[in-house]
């Protein structure tokens, strides 16, 4: 088998999770996580999250073609009006435990894709 190391375009991977937080590109960050293009912020949604709790990705869907949603430990539906708001902008939306949401987003990520993430910690 050939291996082939990942080069990651001009956004940071998600190097790691746990203990409440993410490793980014080297740096920590507790807390959920919102990785948009050009940006890492905070992210505290609302319990079930709301469309108000998506409103930077929303605002940054020209830049997004898919947004993966990690609800933390377990996997957990959106509430319909916040699907249906998320996907009124244009966007894909994939809804996963945090674990595969940080898998998926690499993997995406190395492939040069339009993705975003709302990461709730674990």
């Amino acid at each position: 088998m050939k291996m082939h190391e990942v080069a990651f375009p001009d956004r940071p991977p998600i190097d790691g999770y746990g203990a409440g937080g993410f490793r980014i590109g080297g740096y920590a960050h507790q807390g959920g996580l919102l990785l948009l293009p050009g940006r890492v912020g905070a992210w505290a949604p609302a319990q079930p999250p709301s469309p108000a709790c998506f409103a930077d990705v929303i605002a940054a869907a020209d830049a997004i073609d898919i947004l993966l949603v990690g609800m933390g430990p377990d996997i957990a539906p959106l509430p319909r009006e916040t699907r249906a708001a998320i996907e009124a902008a244009g966007l894909g939306v994939e809804v996963m435990a945090t674990p595969a949401a940080c898998r998926t987003y690499n993997v995406l990520l190395a492939e040069d894709r339009r993705v975003a993430a709302a990461l709730a910690p674990v």
